[in-house]
């Protein structure tokens, strides 16, 4: 037999030989698995809801201002403003608007998402989030975006007071579109929003996109840019 040096040895044993412990007892070890499970439940789905702080209540908004270009064409940026009032006697906890019809869905299985812009979002509503570093961005998002696609939230709104959400955004598809638009006081749900009539805070925009951009000259006598007529879909 060979002196000073084991065939082999448990997992966790001290190689200097001092303090050395035994293997783990089974009772050990299912008490350890027991604890390790608590906490990971505790942190994945023991903590508060998302809308915990959200109140259950419906608050009373109402669209102040409503625009955007009934006729526009390819390629040419416009803007899209929608000004909301808390008409209720309570702080809204997080005024929201959803925006359907930006988008169309494309049969096509060739396509890897068959979700198509109608209208590409150049800045969504908003003040742009701040850089650590200076760099220049592109298409900033602005700072009402949340986790769902269609939907830009900003923030509390105090009553009597109004939020103006605003997007700038480039046509891309020509056609007659429908862009519907709804209102929310929260983003969990438990917030809801009604006219002061009882409807809901809803509307929508009829929009005719032009396959070209409006013709336009220089008029020679004044040198300045004069608009043509405006084409129209065959």
């Amino acid at each position: 037999m060979v002196r000073g040096r084991r065939a082999s040895r448990e997992i966790g044993s001290n190689p200097s030989g001092r303090g050395r412990r035994g293997p783990t007892p089974p009772a050990a070890r299912l008490t350890a698995v027991l604890m390790l499970a608590t906490v990971l439940a505790a942190g994945c789905g023991g903590g508060a809801h998302q809308d915990a702080r959200e109140p259950s209540a419906t608050f009373t908004l109402a669209v102040v201002r409503a625009a955007f270009p009934p006729k526009q064409s390819i390629a040419r940026p416009v803007g899209m403003e929608l000004v909301v009032r808390n008409a209720s006697a309570r702080t809204a906890p997080n005024v929201a608007v959803t925006l359907d019809s930006f988008y169309y869905t494309e049969h096509n299985p060739e396509l890897a998402s068959n979700k198509r812009p109608i209208w590409v979002v150049e800045k969504g509503p908003g003040t742009i989030p701040g850089r650590p570093v200076e760099s220049e961005a592109v298409s900033p998002p602005g700072g009402g975006q949340t986790a769902y696609v269609n939907t830009w939230a900003l923030g509390p709104l105090a009553p009597g007071s109004s939020r103006t959400f605003l997007w700038q955004v480039v046509p891309v598809k020509p056609g007659l579109h429908k862009v519907d638009y709804t209102v929310a006081a929260g983003l969990a749900g438990k917030a809801k929003a009604e006219l002061p009539s009882g409807g809901p805070v809803a509307g929508h925009f009829a929009v005719h996109i032009a396959p070209v951009p409006p013709a336009r000259h220089v008029n020679p006598n004044t040198g300045q840019v004069a608009p043509g007529t405006y084409p129209q879909t065959p």
